[in-house]
């Protein structure tokens, strides 16, 4: 019995798991920034009781990369005007409950009115509390505590530099988990438009469309990964790398969405009964085994950028054979089909490095162009 309840609870165990493991170096950051924040303010700045210091640390770091300069940025800024508010207002109207309700009022609407994050609105309206509550106005505890978010935010940034996580890492999971969901999505299509199934069909619309919260974390992972790239001296020969996964990222988007109404279009040609052509499922399927090999090169881990040649080659070759006449024999949707896949290897060929202009030219033309009457020619001259 227990061994059925262990099978049970093993895959939840394994994701957790994995999960530790992903921000273990942030959890560790957090709490060396910690101790070390709290070391200062109270031994060598000399605060009795300087509980915002690892505080402000721990928020700037956070659990995840996340824009940390801002943050700690706003944090500070967010005490200050908290504090500033706090102190002017209760010396004046006293404390009670609605004078803590007009300080956190008029501190978040400031803090708002300065233009600020949601850090420095949270942390205006917080240190207003405080200072209505417990610390007196004047004197210097108000002083104090916004040393200690200083303090904390300085000692956060400086480990966050010294012990930087991979800026690449991160970046480089959501753009495999991409291009590994659209390469199943395609071979599932391949065998629905083949077997005029819509099961497998179904499945890859839905494997395609889930592949929107790996590019909005990768958007948000490249974003944290320049911010660190440029701040951690040990992490500076990955902006190469973090450049050339950056400029993956609107076609990798564009493909998704292009393979999105493939597989859409692909579920009205089976429900529909259009004709397919074998040569279109085999492009359809070679189109997959060239992402495979995309992803292979883009998502390597190693630190250099990588040779992308090979896949952007297998790439033109298949757009060689993405003809116009492969829906000939099928309606609309077919057609359609057609054309997506044309726009989405002209993406993924911008993935592998290819300017748009040189990944267009990849394909056959859709209209044969009539040839010019020789009187036309004569006007060139």
């Amino acid at each position: 019995m227990l061994r059925r309840l262990f099978d049970r609870l093993h895959p939840a165990l394994q994701t957790r798991v994995r999960r530790l493991r992903a921000t273990e170096l942030a959890v560790l950051q957090c709490a060396l920034a910690a101790g070390l924040a709290w070391f200062l303010a109270r031994d060598v700045v000399g605060h009795a009781e300087p509980f915002f210091a690892p505080i402000a640390a721990v928020v700037c770091l956070g659990v995840s990369l996340g824009a940390r300069l801002r943050r700690a940025v706003e944090l500070v800024a967010g005490v200050s005007v908290g504090i500033l508010v706090g102190d002017l207002l209760i010396s004046v109207i006293g404390s009670g409950a609605w004078q803590i309700s007009v300080v956190v009022l008029l501190a978040m609407t400031t803090a708002l009115l300065l233009d600020g994050g949601g850090v420095f609105t949270l942390q205006a309206g917080t240190s207003a509390v405080l200072v209505a509550t417990l610390l007196p106005p004047g004197g210097s505890a108000g002083v104090n505590r916004f040393v200690d978010a200083l303090v904390g935010g300085v000692v956060g940034i400086v480990v966050m530099s010294l012990i930087p996580a991979d800026p690449v890492r991160s970046a480089r999971s959501d753009v495999a988990k991409v291009l590994d969901e659209l390469i199943a999505s395609l071979h599932l299509v391949a065998r629905g438009l083949t077997d005029a199934e819509e099961a497998p069909v179904l499945e890859a619309l839905r494997r395609a469309r889930s592949t929107q919260g790996s590019l909005d974390s990768l958007r948000a992972n490249l974003a944290a990964g320049r911010e660190l790239a440029r701040i951690a001296p040990l992490r500076w020969r990955s902006r190469q790398r973090l450049a050339q996964l950056d400029a993956t990222a609107t076609p990798l988007d564009n493909t998704a969405r292009n393979l999105r109404v493939l597989a859409r279009r692909s579920l009205a040609a089976v429900r529909d009964h259009e004709q397919v052509e074998p040569r279109l499922v085999a492009q359809v399927e070679g189109t997959a085994a060239a992402m495979a090999t995309l992803r292979a090169a883009v998502c390597s881990a190693r630190e250099e950028v990588p040779e992308l040649g090979p896949a952007a080659l297998q790439l033109r070759q298949v757009a060689a054979g993405l003809t116009s006449d492969l829906g000939a024999s099928g309606g609309l949707s077919v057609r359609v089909v057609v054309g997506q896949l044309r726009s989405a290897v002209v993406d993924l060929l911008r993935v592998a490095g290819a300017s748009r202009v040189s990944a267009l030219a990849s394909l056959p033309p859709t209209v044969e162009h009539p040839a010019v009457p020789p009187d036309v020619e004569n006007l060139d001259r």
